[in-house]
């Protein structure tokens, strides 16, 4: 049994059958590219020899191959959802790659299931393999969640073949990772994860158990890195240039130096084979999670409490910021930690303990990492002025996861330049009593080309309170005035709340 995909595994068994495996890989060795010259033998000899690479990882395996292991569960599948191929296909965006690759092989519920194309079954008890690492001498094993979930049994195989019986320690779904100990035995050989991340063109090299062959090495080099897959809301995932198999998930990725870069969890692939397309989640992640499942059996985050959304261009030109970098915090919920400390809608948050936040995506997961009763330091923009806020985080539950009167009403006339008719909420039967709701909205308008439809609720123009159609004017009225491009608008609707930049060059 082997994972092609491992975000979000099927607890079926048909779909489970094709969610475990995955390694990073590419040609090892070097390789000599030159021109043919035209002329003599001299100009020949004299031709440039560009290498890719060094001419043999064998040193770097030698040290490290004796640390992987096979590992191989026995499935407890009276655990396993009786629904399973009805469960929901994971969170990939709409018409993505990863979507219509679910669509092809047999997400759940979507088309036939793929693995050993035997008809599907739901048995009492399976089997799944895949690959793993000692982490230390006394027998600590990482490898992922999808190898070892709902396991009755777990045996790991090591580099000589032999077999040992193991125990789970604990798991982590968030992020794929499950951490295992052998239950017999001292003195393994075991590898350490790297300090530093990988650049994006260093080698990697992987050891692991494709097809349940063991043993197999293959080398590669990093595509890309902070890759989000749609798998969880910690997504910070290696993307390596790799023919990734059945058989690797929860296998390591090694730097050039013997060191654990990353744990192999998921491929991408439209044929059900490699085609080069890795994911490894990164080795900082994978150390923080790991030392948590260690000395606690589970992981513990932080919490903030605030809905977020990144911060675009449109957002960053309204609000007078040089880049379209941080998260706007579009709510504090109630009795949260965010609350506690003063933030307010609007507010961007561009830093963490003094560590530039790039997106919302990265700021949940620093908060995340940072763990519950720890204090963090926040640096936010706050109505154009940069300020300082202390929170003491919270701790993040299962359930938790970083929604005027008519006879005063603007005419219609005033907002058709912007594409939609307004109501005063109040004249809106269910609406509430703040806000404007947008009661028309033209397809081919400024609002509808930024995400605005009918139905939603403003309420907000400017970092104003707004309660009927005459003050959503006279706020972008206003900011074209002050020659601003856009103004941001505080938005409501069934998704929850958000921000939309409106453009203030319309006429």
């Amino acid at each position: 049994m082997g994972n092609l995909i491992s975000v979000r595994p099927s607890r079926s068994k048909s779909v489970r059958a094709a969610l475990l495996g995955a390694v990073a890989v590419a040609a090892a060795g070097a390789v000599t590219i030159e021109a043919l010259p035209l002329s003599t033998e001299a100009a020949i000899a004299a031709a440039p020899v560009t290498s890719a690479g060094p001419a043999s990882f064998a040193d770097v395996v030698d040290h490290v191959k004796g640390a992987v292991v096979s590992v191989k569960v026995k499935i407890d599948a009276t655990n396993v959802s009786e629904e399973g191929d009805a469960q929901p296909m994971p969170n990939f965006p709409k018409g993505g790659p990863l979507e219509k690759f679910f669509r092809q092989f047999g997400a759940p519920g979507m088309g036939q299931p793929f693995g050993d194309g035997e008809p599907h079954q739901r048995p009492h008890a399976g089997m799944a393999q895949g690959s793993g690492f000692f982490i230390s001498p006394d027998g600590y094993i990482v490898t992922n969640n999808h190898v070892v979930e709902h396991a009755k049994d777990v045996t790991i195989t090591t580099n000589e073949g032999k077999t040992i019986a193991a125990r789970v320690v604990g798991t982590d779904p968030k992020t794929d990772l499950a951490l295992l100990k052998v239950k017999e035995g001292s003195d393994y050989p075991y590898v350490s994860f790297a300090s530093q991340t990988p650049r994006v063109g260093d080698w990697v090299i992987a050891v692991g158990n494709p097809f349940g062959l063991g043993g197999t090495v293959t080398a590669g080099i990093v595509s890309a890195r902070g890759r989000d897959i749609g798998s969880g809301p910690y997504d910070d995932f290696l993307q390596i240039d790799a023919p990734v198999n059945h058989g690797n998930s929860g296998g390591p990725t090694f730097n050039a130096q013997g060191e654990v870069v990353g744990v192999n969890t998921a491929i991408f692939s439209p044929s059900g084979g490699s085609v080069g397309i890795g994911f490894a989640i990164a080795s900082d992640v994978a150390k923080t999670v790991v030392g948590q499942l260690k000395d606690n059996g589970k992981v513990a985050r932080g919490w903030l409490g605030v809905q977020i959304q990144p911060v675009s261009q449109d957002i960053a030109d309204s609000l007078g910021l040089k880049d379209a970098k941080g998260a706007i915090v579009d709510k504090a919920e109630k009795d949260s930690p965010a609350a506690a400390a003063g933030l307010k809608d609007g507010d961007v948050i561009t830093a963490v303990n003094g560590d530039a936040v790039s997106d919302s995506h990265d700021l949940a997961r620093r908060i995340a990492a940072l763990g519950p009763k720890k204090e963090a330091e926040l640096t936010i923009v706050r109505n154009g002025l940069p300020q300082t806020v202390k929170v003491m985080l919270g701790s993040m539950s299962d359930d938790r996861q970083a929604k005027a009167d008519a006879t005063e009403q603007q005419p219609k006339d005033a907002m058709a330049k912007y594409g939609m008719a307004l109501e005063p909420a109040t004249a809106v039967e269910g609406a509430g009593k703040t806000g404007v709701v947008v009661a028309e909205v033209d397809p081919d308008g400024v609002a509808a080309q930024k995400g605005v439809q009918t139905g939603d609720l403003i309420l907000a123009v400017g970092g104003k309170l707004v309660s009927h159609p005459s003050e959503v004017a006279a706020a972008l009225d206003a900011a074209k005035a002050d020659g601003k491009k856009s103004v941001l608008m505080q938005v409501r609707n069934d998704s929850g709340t958000h921000f939309v930049a409106l453009s203030t060059q319309v006429s």
